[in-house]
């Protein structure tokens, strides 16, 4: 027997297709998503964004149809049906092995191979993710997929339902080891090793909404300093679970054999050595719908930049007295309320910043084991924070079965398995609610309620008071309140209050992780009174006059009403519920309620309704982030569309502050203007469908719709559509930035991340000039000047 040269191994192994490659390749093009309970707005293509959109857009609908036009919402035309936001005239894309041999199964009175697949992976999912969040266990790829194997293997009820007593048998044989199946099932399926990532993404997509989860515990492993390690990343083993059913399936058919199977082989071979043409001819396909968007995109834009390069008839003087100041989340539902504020009084400043306040935190209440972030999901608490003294007692379960929103899985008008086990015992129960019930406002944000003091602490250590001057520097100077300060200055946090509503914490604020800013704006308003504080900020150059007060104040958006701390003048709290009945008519118009002949109480009285269904609008219609004075825009009624975040360049040494704005606020707003659009364009995808049918798996994991199906993802359809249109316009993400373009252009350069967003057109980045009087777009490096103010000339390009 001959011994292979050391030449010949070579080669071989040269010739072996790099199978883990093709798997690395495909699982980090999956976005993360977060739980209920945690839930923040994210682009679900964020994984992807080295790429231009329009590509990815393209190649996700080859992959599985997922569509990223929507020309019914575009044109504001009304339609009833989600379905409708898929394209009729959408080219064929690739069919998973399931799904194609559906062609040839009466799935009218069988159950389908495709469905039945993504129903048994997504029950299994449920619970195992459930007992690994619970803490049962320590899990990894490997334990994932023999989980699964283990169960499928004792499952007889598959055999059952499909009809195919003999397909039991291939569960047997299929390796114990994910590597060792993940090899197999490519060298049996993938002829085409070169586009083996692509069919290993679109079995991912056959079960995104459980791939989304595993790749939010990746996210939070390499988040809190895990790494990259591959016993934190479960998405291969998901994999390997999507490509042993593709396995079995077709070991299954050969073994029955027949014309079936040679149809089946054909079909597949076909396609594999089609993909090439079938991604061109979606690209294709997309071309004119795609012109006609950015149509849309610059009508918005020729929109806002007259209102930006206007300027006010009656402009304020920079040292008037002030009555009072109150900064608020850029959240663009604050655009609103800072503009009926601003109306009341003259002597009133408002001013934007993210709604985390700039504290990196996490909240512990006192004297239990439960902790929460609250700041965006890009960002790992730094600091901890908790009450000098408890002010309520709940045991560390109950708060953790709080906090998960568990009551939403046992609730009788959330639950439809509750009703059919409970059936009329459950009326009762029903009644009470619908008359008596309160709002179901999470318990742990009931903690704080009343308190003014609290412990902070870095890495067990409290925080003296120097590095507490230093973190309120920061955030003063990033605030642009530096100079002057009225007597009472509102550090207002927002969230929202509602019943039955498993997504609520989308309603909440974002920049704290989907959380009520609440604890935030007390922490902060406690740093900023503090005498000690105040005298080391002083020798920053911070002084703040000792009859300056800060208070934490929370905008309830739901019902535009602002809960303060006690104390606050009366003269101030006019002025709020002033604001908030002004803000409460505008909003009711798009509530469709403004004929109500009390519209205060019908918005109040909607927000205690179980039955519900639209609240509030949340962020639907948001298209641009403003960064700027406020005197750039204090004069305009954008409308609710924008988020607006206070900036002075002059005063920003260095342009700091303008790059810790570029790398952070501007992508959570990215993140939430792609939620948006996507949760329109493409709700069966990229949305949680009908909230009607919701059922929250795990507590708070997430919902599916009805009983089964994979895991939904994004917004309901009814927090983006009214029952006869759509609420919110697909815009990309428009930003204006009033800095000069060196700072910006040096900014885009230095981090990749912004580089892809604005050189790939995941958004539109642009720059207002000092005097008002032009708008320039920067893109792929260059200036290009695209709106003078009237009878103004500028610039017509030039290199940054």
């Amino acid at each position: 027997m001959s011994v292979p040269s050391l030449k010949a191994i070579t080669e071989a192994k040269a010739d072996t297709p790099d199978w883990q490659a093709a798997v690395t390749d495909a699982c980090e093009r999956i976005a993360p998503s977060w739980p209920l309970d945690q839930m923040i707005a994210v682009n679900p293509f964020w994984e992807m964004r080295d790429w231009p959109f329009t590509s990815v857009a393209s190649r996700m609908a080859a992959l599985n149809g997922t569509c990223c036009q929507n020309q019914a919402a575009l044109e504001g035309q009304g339609n009833g049906s989600p379905a409708a936001t898929e394209t009729a005239s959408m080219p064929e894309h690739w069919q998973n092995l399931s799904a194609q041999l559906d062609r040839n199964r009466d799935t009218a009175h069988h159950v389908g191979w495709q469905d039945e697949v993504v129903h048994q992976i997504s029950q299994f999912c449920g619970d195992y993710f459930q007992r690994l969040d619970a803490g049962d266990f320590k899990a990894d790829a490997q334990d994932l997929y023999h989980s699964w194997l283990q169960m499928t293997r004792a499952d007889r009820g598959i055999a059952i339902v499909m009809e195919e007593p003999s397909l039991p048998s291939q569960f047997q044989v299929l390796p114990d080891q994910h590597e060792k199946l993940i090899v197999d099932a490519f060298n049996a399926l993938a002829p085409r090793p070169d586009y083996a990532s692509d069919y290993a993404h679109a079995l991912l997509l056959d079960i995104n909404g459980w791939s989304s989860w595993a790749a939010y515990l990746r996210w939070q492993a390499r988040l809190h300093g895990s790494g990259e390690a591959s016993e934190e990343d479960l998405l291969p083993g998901l994999l390997a679970i999507r490509l042993a059913w593709e396995l079995a399936i077709w070991r299954h058919v050969q073994h029955v054999g027949g014309a079936i199977f040679a149809e089946l082989k054909q079909r597949w071979l076909e396609q594999w050595d089609a993909w090439p043409e079938m991604l061109k001819t979606h690209e294709q396909s997309q071309t004119i719908g795609w012109r006609q968007h950015t149509e849309a995109e610059a009508a918005y834009q020729s929109r806002l930049a007259e209102k930006l390069l206007s300027k006010p008839e009656h402009p304020l003087s920079d040292d008037q007295p002030l009555k009072l100041q109150a900064a608020f989340c850029i959240d663009v539902r604050s655009e609103v309320f800072r503009r009926a504020l601003e109306a009341q009084d003259p002597a009133i400043q408002t001013l934007g910043f993210a709604g985390f306040f700039g504290l990196p935190i996490s909240y512990r209440p006192k004297g239990t084991g439960f902790c929460r972030p609250q700041l965006p999901g890009l960002l790992a608490p730094a600091l901890e924070v908790t009450e000098s003294e408890p002010a309520v007692s709940f045991s560390r379960q109950s708060l953790v079965n709080h906090s998960h929103w568990s009551q939403f899985s046992n609730a009788g008008p959330a639950s439809f398995s509750f009703i059919e086990s409970m059936g009329l015992a459950g009326l009762g129960r029903m009644v009470r609610k619908t008359f008596l019930g309160e709002s179901s406002d999470n318990p742990v944000d009931q903690l704080h309620k009343g308190q003014t003091e609290f412990e902070i602490r870095q890495n067990g250590n409290l925080l003296g008071v120097k590095e507490k001057a230093d973190l309120a520097g920061g955030i003063l100077r990033a605030m642009t309140l530096t100079h002057q300060f009225a007597p009472t200055v509102l550090l207002v946090g927002h969230g929202s209050r509602t019943r039955n509503n498993p997504h609520a914490a989308g309603l909440d604020c974002g920049a704290c992780g989907g959380q009520t800013g609440s604890v935030n704006v007390r922490v902060l308003a406690g740093i900023l009174n503090d005498k000690e504080v105040r005298e080391a900020l002083a020798e920053q150059g911070i002084s703040i006059p000792p009859e300056t007060r800060f208070v934490g104040a929370l905008h309830n958006t739901t019902t535009d009403e602002v809960d303060c701390a006690d104390g606050v003048p009366e003269e101030i709290r006019k002025f709020l519920a002033s604001a908030g009945a002004q803000a409460r008519r505008e909003r009711a118009i798009r509530l469709g309620i403004a004929s109500e002949n009390d519209v205060d109480s019908a918005i109040k009285k909607r927000s205690q309704d179980w039955s519900e269904v639209r609240p509030e609008w949340g962020l639907a219609g948001n298209a641009s982030f403003i960064v700027a004075p406020r005197a750039a825009t204090r004069h305009l009624d954008l409308g609710g569309r924008s988020f607006l975040h206070d900036y002075r360049w002059r005063e920003d040494e260095g342009f700091s502050t303008l790059e810790l704005i570029m790398t952070a606020p501007m992508v959570v707003t990215h993140w939430i203007n792609l939620q948006y659009f996507m949760s329109v364009t493409d709700n069966r995808h990229y949305g949680s469908g009908n909230k009607v049918l919701h059922n929250v798996v795990g507590g708070h994991i997430g919902v599916f719709e009805g009983n089964g199906g994979d895991l939904r993802i994004g917004l309901p359809l009814q927090s983006v559509h009214d029952g006869e249109r759509w609420v919110h316009e697909p815009l990309r993400l428009s930003v204006y930035i009033a800095a000069p373009r060196e700072a910006i252009a040096e900014i885009a350069e230095k981090h990749k991340v912004v580089q892809e967003l604005v050189d790939n057109d995941w958004l539109y980045l642009f720059r207002i000039d000092d005097e008002q009087t032009s708008v320039e777009r920067f893109y792929r490096n260059d200036w290009q000047t695209v709106a003078v103010r009237s009878g103004q000339t500028g610039a017509q390009s030039g290199e940054a």
